[in-house]
């Protein structure tokens, strides 16, 4: 079964420094129907203006993912790491029994677009930390590229939860197939262009639900696409 979350149906906030859509409810934004998806939280669209960010501020019990679209962010936290991160670097933070953290835009001239996504930790309290690694591109062409898993496999930054994220840039007309094992869902979010899935026609910001299917088929129309994908148990 495949339910399309359209991006026109996501919450939407344009608060003037930043301009933000909600997946699911977050914030100021609450949507009984849409409220998470098996572990999956929190998938927020940000477009940071230059010079601008988010002060710091808490966050406890949550696997935290950016994924940097457009631009770079600088980051800060009580772990003592500190970095900017541009296309291509996934961040975790793994927030635990408690971290402070702030984000920031140190453009003068260019915003930056991300991801942030929650995930539900297995373990609560855990001691915080922090870990980015870098998929350039082409690593990430015209297939599925593991980016976050549970044991750091094929190189991705390793969450605290049985959950596996892939990154994907596919060629106009290319297309990746993923299997789905027993009683496991899929989200595919489609950052850029136009997508089917298993036949659903996606365009930018739509989000898809996917359950009991074995294999899921996603190609690209006319031009790229751009995409992540979220494997849950």
């Amino acid at each position: 079964m495949i339910t399309i979350r359209k991006s026109s149906d996501r919450g939407h906030f344009d608060h003037g420094w930043l301009n933000t859509y909600h997946t699911f409810s977050f914030g100021g934004y609450r949507d009984p129907a849409h409220t998470r998806f098996r572990t999956l939280r929190v998938i927020n669209e940000d477009f940071v203006k230059p010079g601008m960010g988010f002060a710091p501020h808490g966050h406890d019990n949550m696997e935290i993912l950016t994924y940097i679209v457009e631009g770079e962010l600088a980051h800060k936290d009580s772990t003592g790491s500190a970095a900017t991160i541009r296309p291509g670097d996934i961040q975790r933070m793994s927030a635990g029994s408690g971290i402070q953290h702030s984000e920031f835009n140190p453009s003068r001239e260019n915003p930056v677009h991300l991801l942030q996504i929650w995930i539900f930790p297995e373990k609560k309290d855990v001691q915080p930390s922090y870990e980015e690694k870098h998929f350039d591109r082409e690593s990430r062409r015209n297939r599925f590229r593991l980016v976050a898993s549970p044991d750091g496999a094929e190189g991705s930054v390793k969450i605290g939860q049985d959950a596996r994220m892939y990154a994907a840039v596919l060629d106009g007309g290319k297309s990746v197939a993923h299997a789905l094992g027993a009683g496991r869902g899929l989200w595919v979010q489609l950052i850029k262009g136009e997508l089917s899935v298993n036949g659903e026609k996606l365009a930018a910001g739509d989000g898809a639900r996917i359950e009991d299917e074995a294999e899921v088929t996603l190609a690209a129309g006319a031009g790229e696409a751009e995409l992540v994908a979220f494997d849950l148990g």
